[in-house]
């Protein structure tokens, strides 16, 4: 479980390129979240994300959605067989046993989702998991802190 610590960035600017990273090693994604206007606006910049690339993607609700490199969803389940599974906006985790990375994305400003984020670090790491916790630099590089 790798918790991902926004302070510069947005959830737009970085979710792109750790998906991408995430296709790099042949692994499928599912994004999932809680407000499904994020997962609306999340949707449609990841075809627009930069001029020269998009990552394709669909979402859980629509056909083929097994057949996804990456989707994103509201639901608990894992419908494409991913191996990395991204948390966003608080979103539950669900069972993680068969996957290979859980990447648990919080943003720093924001008072609630900060709060959250250290409660289910504490209650991961009670429960045994195996924790790695990211932030970015002065330089917008992310460090590992934890």
């Amino acid at each position: 479980m790798w918790f991902y610590h926004l302070e510069r960035s947005s959830l737009g600017e970085v979710l792109p390129g750790l998906l991408e990273k995430t296709r790099e090693r042949g692994w499928k994604a599912v994004v999932r979240a809680t407000d499904a206007r994020l997962l609306d606006d999340l949707d449609d910049h990841l075809w627009t994300w930069r001029d020269d690339s998009f990552l394709a993607h669909g979402r859980a609700s629509e056909p083929n959605a097994e057949r996804q490199p990456v989707l994103l969803t509201e639901s608990l389940e894992n419908p494409n067989a991913a191996q990395a599974l991204f948390i966003v906006d608080g979103a539950e985790l669900g069972d993680t046993e068969s996957l290979e990375r859980c990447f648990i994305i919080f943003d720093g400003r924001d008072e609630a989702s900060l709060h959250g984020a250290r409660a289910r670090w504490k209650s991961l790491k009670e429960a045994g998991a195996n924790l790695a916790y990211w932030k970015q630099s002065p330089e917008g590089r992310w460090e590992k802190a934890a």
